[in-house]
């Protein structure tokens, strides 16, 4: 039986749309395997540790979905445990990129409140990975991300498996089509 978590993004939730898309294709085409959505905690220390429990708690050959700042925490994962990630226009330096959120925050999928400070960004650069291991990652990145620099995304994960959608954005529309393939690589050598 197949485990697959999926990370989401920042300001997201279980609920996102690639979340209900990745769960819905995987009932109809893969009924055995389980999908694990944990609502993470806005705070990077939290939510990393909760990830992380989960991935404990499950057999050696499951494997992660990360999408934006849930990639980055699919990569710190996959790297900690010799996991593999397929990344979804993750994050590369969100302990820069959400130095603009700082302070009180909504939640739009859960309508919780918080407050995101500078502790959270030093926990998010303590999850820093200098250099990716190799074969661990396929990149799924969309050349219209109006959210995060994918040619950045790119050049970090450098001779790592990726797919480019010429146009695509930050939500990659076409993510759907991208679960077949993604399923393959994952079974392969687990």
């Amino acid at each position: 039986m197949m485990h697959i978590i999926y990370l989401h993004g920042f300001n997201s939730s279980p609920q996102s749309l690639k979340a209900q898309e990745t769960a819905a294709w995987l009932a109809r085409h893969v009924p055995s395997a389980t999908l694990h959505s944990p609502r993470l905690s806005p705070h990077p220390a939290t939510a990393i540790a909760q990830a992380e429990e989960l991935l404990l708690s499950l057999p050696a050959d499951s494997w992660l979905i990360g999408s934006s700042l849930g990639g980055y925490y699919a990569g710190w994962l996959a790297e900690q445990h010799g996991r593999k990630a397929a990344l979804i226009n993750p994050a590369i330096t969100p302990y820069i990129d959400l130095q603009r959120y700082l302070g009180a925050q909504r939640n739009p999928y859960t309508g919780e409140e918080y407050l995101l400070d500078e502790s959270d960004m030093q926990a998010l650069l303590d999850m820093r990975i200098e250099a990716p291991a190799a074969g661990a990652y396929w990149l799924w990145l969309g050349s219209a991300d109006e959210v995060l620099d994918w040619q950045a995304a790119a050049r970090y994960y450098r001779g790592h498996r990726q797919t480019i959608f010429n146009g695509d954005d930050h939500r990659l529309k076409r993510w759907p089509e991208c679960l077949p393939p993604l399923l393959r690589w994952a079974a392969a050598d687990c």
